[in-house]
């Protein structure tokens, strides 16, 4: 399948070049920003913010305004929580040095975050951010199997070093794709129902891993966000990844799944996304959720396939798990566990998802919302009738969103779909801020159409 040539940080962005009608302090950073981060670095929005703080679900521009923020998944469990900033201030203060070292609370944050994966994932090994991650994950499959042949969804981001942009079409790279990477389509649940979606997903991976063997390559595995958020947002029916799974593992390969944005309680069922499929991965890559911002990642992993891979390959990271970082972790499953973030997700997600099903429902363009927990997405069409994808209406809401302070994202293969994915704090009087916010968009939408 060939990749698309549409950036996703090119979905809902501001063009740097049209800087007028911004007052003129946010416009001096534009031109500021455009002379020393040059034309790689995109910003949000057609009109975009000047933040100066945060806190909680909250981000407040430099003219007091408070914008509801539904987009940012990173600070997991909010914005400057002060249980997190003084867990990091108090061992910044204390010690912060590599892993060469001994130091305790490294490992007490290690077991006590393998204690909540399932028995046969027990070693893990720390890194700074999602990308690296995946890079090792990556690696480590590669040494095991003995294979190069990797499956990733069609509109997938894993990361940005070299060898997980291979494997994150979103990127866009004008590279040309190694022919070890195959790319298979997302289970399209408005057009073909969750059923027949999840289906043809299993059917897909299928046929890419028998192009594979067509072509002499031996698998290496399959690497899925188990939300599969960057393609749209589809959950997906409990259980579907699990066909593909076993036909990657048949095949020689791994699954590695990628927790970096359904991970720690998000999707409101279980800890992690891929529980929701009663399904062990051999490989779990995690990234900054895990320390509500601060640069930490992971890698959890089976024990044999970490002695494998450590029998002929090294891996160092100076700041991969170290003290600070060990402390933000350890912060971070304080409060998700102390304030009961994970049933908030699931409480507060589904009844999210029921105000935006009914808010959107009359409305011509509106295909369906979908989600798990406090990760949701809403798909535009051209019509009912036609499904045609309507990117213009979903960059319109979006915008009409922020026009109403609240932020959220898009993703998807055409950028089709909202993509809803707030801290875990969120709760039922921000979800009502949300749903009013859009049924009013859509209203206006409306009218202008």
């Amino acid at each position: 399948m060939t990749p698309i040539t549409q950036k996703i940080l090119e979905l809902n962005a501001f063009d740097m070049t049209r800087a007028e009608g911004l007052d003129p302090a946010a416009a001096a950073l534009v031109k500021r920003r455009r002379a020393t981060f040059g034309p790689t670095s995109m910003l949000f929005y057609k009109r975009p913010l000047h933040v100066v703080r945060a806190e909680g679900v909250w981000l407040y521009d430099a003219d007091g305004s408070r914008y509801l923020d539904a987009y940012n998944n990173v600070p997991s469990v909010g914005h400057c929580h002060p249980r997190v900033v003084e867990a990091i201030a108090k061992q910044l203060a204390t010690l912060n040095i590599h892993t060469r070292y001994l130091y305790d609370n490294v490992y007490s944050y290690a077991e006590r975050l393998l204690a909540t994966f399932p028995a046969g994932l027990s070693n893990i090994v720390f890194t700074c951010t999602g990308s690296e991650s995946v890079d090792l994950a990556l690696r480590m499959a590669r040494t095991v199997t003995g294979g190069t042949g990797f499956i990733a969804t069609a509109n997938a981001y894993h990361g940005n070093t070299t060898t997980a942009t291979q494997v994150s079409p979103s990127s866009a790279s004008t590279e040309p794709t190694p022919k070890e990477i195959f790319f298979v389509s997302a289970p399209d649940t408005f057009r073909l129902g969750v059923d027949g979606a999840c289906r043809k997903f299993t059917a897909d991976v299928q046929a890419a891993l028998d192009a594979m063997r067509t072509q002499g390559l031996r698998c290496a595995g399959l690497i899925a966000d188990s939300i599969l958020s960057s393609d749209g947002v589809y959950p997906g029916v409990p259980g579907f990844l699990n066909d593909a799974a076993g036909a990657v593992r048949a095949a020689g390969g791994l699954y590695i799944a990628d927790e970096v944005q359904p991970g720690f309680g998000r999707t409101g069922e279980a800890m992690w996304g891929f529980e929701r499929h009663d399904l062990v991965p051999d490989i779990v890559v995690m990234g900054k959720p895990m320390g509500n911002g601060y640069p930490i990642g992971g890698v959890v992993v089976k024990p044999g396939i970490l002695a494998e891979f450590g029998a002929g390959s090294g891996y160092f990271n100076t700041f991969g798990g170290s003290p600070v970082a060990a402390a933000a972790g350890m912060a971070v499953l304080d409060v998700i566990e102390d304030e009961g973030l994970q049933a908030n997700a699931k409480d507060t997600g589904a009844y999210l998802l029921a105000g935006l099903k009914q808010a959107g429902g009359g409305h011509q363009k509106f295909g369906e919302a979908r989600g798990a927990g406090l990760y949701v997405g809403v798909e535009f069409v051209a019509s009912q009738a036609v499904g045609a994808p309507d990117k213009e209406i979903t960059t319109a809401v979006v915008n009409g969103l922020r026009e109403r302070n609240v932020l959220i994202g898009t993703a998807g293969l055409n950028g089709n779909v909202l993509k809803i994915r707030p801290p875990l704090c969120l709760k039922r009087e921000h979800a009502d801020q949300i749903i009013e916010a859009f049924s009013l968009v859509l209203k206006d939408q409306a009218v202008q159409g």
